[in-house]
């Protein structure tokens, strides 16, 4: 008899895999544990890591030259733009160590330590921060770049870059990686914003100043708190009690929630800000024709209404332009504008404006450099003089500055002439006058009637001591060089009396006396 087949069909969930249990998903989690415990932190050296982080954390003669390098070379870069510079003195800058210090220290409850640490940061902060401050007191350049502007507005992505930066340099250290240091230095860019702060305790721009502490204050509280975290995950023992550090995990948690919140803010208005750029450019394109060509608007954020000011290059113009962008930005913006377009008439060639754009970009850039030049002509002109810079006059359409000179003691008028060529040299286009203080005049010695080489060089000395200061000169010598004297410094100007007295030599004598 032949065997039946049978064609019901087998239970279709006797191949599958049976679900997963609770008990299943724990000795998972067990087993990773285990995994954890024996292959990575029972492999890592605990050890020989805190004595490196602790010798390289603490304060020295050789930690507290190397900040000072470091900032004096960021606040040079910022001050003259350069990005090259200010990476230079980030890979210098030896504060990341103390940071580092200051979460072993916390996860490890060795409270002598993290003292230790703490001092170590604040000394070298505060020196930082002075020295800055110092070298933009005594430099001619002290207005806001764009380095400078660029680290005083603090976002959660600056704490997202603080806190990604210590996860990766925490790790290189408890894994005997310490060249990743390299390009933990570089991300979290921990003097440039001291050097900024500096800066802004320097000029008194409390702006800047507050900006710039905000995300120094950033960077360092979230990488030392991110170390302390890595520290612990890694195994590293604490003294501390489970309540202890049950605590201490609520008060990193709470922090890191403290600093994200008014960074998110931060975060939220600059992105605002930028949509609301894209939104204005847009709106001063479409209210011209295709042909025209328009200027990077300029957006004042902080305005009340808001302040926007922009040039167009166009073949023709449109009177209504300024209400109809008003009206069409109030609505997209929700905020009130005020709308300034600058309309420039361009031949009908497509190239036209764009020739009339970049002829204009070259006059503010020419503009922008000669009111640097002014700023620079000016500041050393005080500082020569020993004045303020208020005390300064500068008259930009005749192109002349003029300053009175305190006395310098050793400094004789010679000098103060010599300090007055050396500035005018290095302004070329632009005259400079120094006034100099009351002082002798010098005596012109003759060669029979006539002024000898040194009596030559007295004689243009007291003609420019004298236009200088306005005041007449009184000649007193032999009656044969007299006349020949007083005619050379008349011409040049100077109001001159003589006197006929016995000698062989020419006496001066006048305000300057």
């Amino acid at each position: 008899m032949a065997e039946t087949l049978s064609t019901e069909p087998e239970d279709a969930g006797s191949n599958l895999p049976p679900p997963l249990s609770r008990y299943t998903l724990l000795r998972a989690l067990v087993e990773l544990q285990t995994w954890w415990r024996e292959a990575i932190v029972g492999q890592t050296d605990h050890e020989h890591t805190i004595e490196q982080v602790r010798d390289e954390s603490l304060l020295t003669s050789r930690y507290v030259f190397m900040t000072l390098m470091s900032a004096g070379i960021a606040i040079l870069g910022l001050l003259l733009s350069s990005p090259a510079v200010v990476i230079g003195a980030m890979l210098l800058s030896p504060l990341m160590n103390p940071i580092i210090g200051t979460g072993f220290a916390l996860a490890t409850g060795d409270a002598r330590w993290l003292r230790r640490c703490g001092k170590a940061l604040a000394i070298g902060s505060i020196l930082a921060v002075l020295f800055c401050a110092l070298i933009v007191v005594s430099s001619p350049l002290q207005t806001v770049t764009e380095e400078i502007a660029a680290r005083t507005r603090p976002n959660l992505f600056d704490l997202l870059v603080a806190l990604f930066s210590a996860l990766a340099g925490s790790y290189a250290l408890i894994r005997g990686r310490e060249g990743t240091i390299v390009g933990v230095a570089i991300a979290t860019a921990l003097m440039p914003p001291l050097a900024v702060v500096g800066f802004g305790l320097a000029t008194l721009n409390w702006t800047v100043f507050g900006g710039a502490l905000g995300l120094f204050v950033t960077n360092l509280v979230t990488i030392a708190l991110t170390a302390a975290v890595m520290a612990r995950f890694f195994g590293y023992r604490s003294g501390l009690s489970e309540r202890q550090s049950r605590l201490q995990s609520l008060i990193i948690v709470a922090v890191f929630v403290a600093l994200a919140v008014p960074l998110g803010f931060s975060l939220r208005t600059i992105a605002w800000e930028a949509n609301g750029q894209r939104i204005v450019n847009q709106e001063v394109k479409d209210a011209f024709t295709g042909r025209a060509r328009v200027d990077q608007p300029v957006v004042d954020w902080d305005a009340e209404p808001v302040s926007i000011t922009a040039s167009v290059f166009t073949p023709e113009f449109r009177s209504d332009a300024d209400a109809e962008i008003t009206r069409r930005l109030e609505r997209r913006l929700g905020r009130p504008v005020v709308v300034t377009v600058d309309q420039f008439q361009v031949g009908t060639d497509p190239r036209a404006a764009e020739q009339a754009a970049l002829a204009q970009a070259r006059a503010r850039e020419a503009a922008e450099a000669s009111e640097r030049q002014i700023v620079a002509l000016a500041q050393s002109l005080a500082l020569l003089a020993g004045v303020e810079r208020n005390d300064v006059l500068v008259d930009r359409e005749s192109k002349r500055a003029s300053a009175s000179a305190r006395p310098l003691e050793g400094l004789r008028l010679a000098g103060y002439r010599e300090l007055e060529r050396r500035l005018e040299r290095a302004t070329p286009g632009w005259t400079v006058q120094l006034r100099p203080p009351l002082q002798p005049l010098p005596t012109i010695t003759l060669d029979g009637d006539k002024p000898d080489t040194l009596g030559t060089e007295a004689l243009t000395l007291i003609e420019w001591a004298a236009a200088r200061t306005g005041n007449p000169i009184a000649l007193s010598g032999p009656e044969s060089a007299l006349p020949a004297l007083t005619q050379e410094l008349e011409q040049a100007g100077v109001q001159v009396t003589s006197r006929t007295e016995q000698g062989s030599v020419v006496t001066a004598c006048g305000g300057l006396n």
